[in-house]
């Protein structure tokens, strides 16, 4: 079993930066991929990065390439999300997830074993 736990989220204006974090208990962090996700209400969970179990290998979704970066700190159990550049879109409950794979369907959701509960992200314009 992996335990995961965001935090960082809160109101911010647009235009404004926000860092998200991930603490991860349980099984051994380094063993997986980590990735975040965001579902605003009405939506689809959005993938928006995935970071390998070194950390040395990174993907995003096209919505926040170049406005956010995943990162991992293996000897902390933690990987991070810093998002600059708010939009109002941005508005959403973030997940991170674990997997036990980092391939070309870590995009999915369905690749994920382990979820947290989420936390809040609201940009206001």
């Amino acid at each position: 079993q992996v335990q995961l736990v965001e935090s960082g989220g809160g109101l911010v204006q647009a235009g404004g930066s926000l860092r998200l974090s991930c603490a991860a208990s349980g099984r051994t962090f380094s063993s997986y991929a980590m990735g975040w996700f965001r579902q605003a209400p009405g939506k689809e969970r959005e993938f928006l990065a995935v970071i390998n179990r070194s950390g040395g290998r990174t993907y995003y979704a096209s919505s926040v390439k170049g406005r956010f970066t995943i990162s991992r700190d293996n000897a902390k159990n933690t990987v991070y999300l810093q998002m600059n550049s708010l939009k109002p879109e941005d508005t959403a409950v973030y997940y991170c997830a674990a997997s036990l794979t980092y391939s070309s369907d870590s995009g999915s959701p369905a690749s994920y074993d382990y979820w947290g509960q989420g936390t809040q992200v609201t940009v206001s314009s």
